[in-house]
């Protein structure tokens, strides 16, 4: 059986995502070829490189940045929020102004890592690593918009917060989480007008974020996650609502498609929780 290329698993990934080179949070640790045999996980640390040679795979493929360049910088990907509230009516510099606070502390965070200890040990095992986090979750956002869009053509009346959850109940990543779906700002019965999926993005935008886009119309923003002390901030004076769907479930829409391609070609896909 032919194999696959780390390389070309990233061209896989960039061309379902639309995207031309690889963003700031990805990279190929350790390239290789001939991968046929591929374990997948959301997180890679030593153990599971190690389990990966255990099992009899010949490469690894981790979601969320395990070293390097794609933790150093990974601030760089956020400013990918800009973009996506300059799309949905939000002024320019209030945006800039609102992603500020995160990218701050996301700096000083990738200042402490220990960057090169989980790549060092793929080096030293000699097994092909990469991982592959925005691409993907665009892939996602992308499969979160449509099916809002399409389930809200067919509505007859007003779209509420409750329909923008059944709707994202017809993917099977959150129809069958372990984690609901969830209102920690706002409430169900509340009108869905202008909807804003935020994902793609590094993570999620904190209470700064959700509130620029309430300040400039959008009143249904939707996160992976949210930390308890941003709702709090958010509950405060609130301005609309935020979905939450769960991070895993969030993550596996578009990891789920991407895989599916992977396995099209022949490539045998070992899943570690995802």
């Amino acid at each position: 059986m032919a194999g696959i290329s780390t390389d070309e698993l990233v061209a896989i990934a960039l061309e379902m995502a639309g995207m031309r080179r690889l963003p700031a949070d990805s990279e190929v640790y350790v390239p290789g070829r001939e991968i046929q045999r591929l374990l997948v996980a959301l997180d890679v640390g030593a153990a599971e490189l190690l389990l990966a040679r255990e099992l009899g795979c010949d490469g690894v493929l981790a979601h969320h940045p395990a070293g390097g360049r794609a933790i150093l910088r990974f601030p760089e990907v956020l400013t990918r929020h800009v973009e996506l509230m300059v799309e949905h009516g939000v002024d320019p510099a209030a945006a800039k102004a609102a992603l500020q606070p995160l990218v701050a502390r996301a700096v000083l965070r990738a200042h402490a890592a220990n960057y090169d200890q989980v790549p060092a040990v793929a080096r030293a095992l000699g097994l092909p690593f990469l991982n592959l986090h925005l691409p993907l979750d665009e892939i996602g956002r992308r499969i979160m918009v449509e099916t809002i869009e399409q389930y809200r053509s067919q509505l007859d009346r007003e779209c509420t917060v409750q329909d923008v959850i059944d709707a994202l109940r017809t993917l099977p990543e959150f129809a069958e989480a372990e984690t609901p779906i969830m209102v920690p700002v706002g409430a169900v019965d509340r009108p869905a007008r202008r909807i804003a999926v935020v994902h793609g993005a590094g993570t999620n935008g904190g209470a700064p974020v959700a509130q620029a886009y309430f300040a400039h119309g959008v009143d249904t923003v939707i996160y992976l996650h949210l930390a308890p002390e941003e709702a709090e901030r958010l509950r405060i004076e609130p301005a609309g609502t935020v979905i939450v769907v769960g991070h895993l479930a969030g993550d596996r829409v578009g990891i789920n498609r991407y895989l599916a391609e992977v396995t099209r070609r022949g490539i045998e896909v070992v899943r570690l929780g995802v």
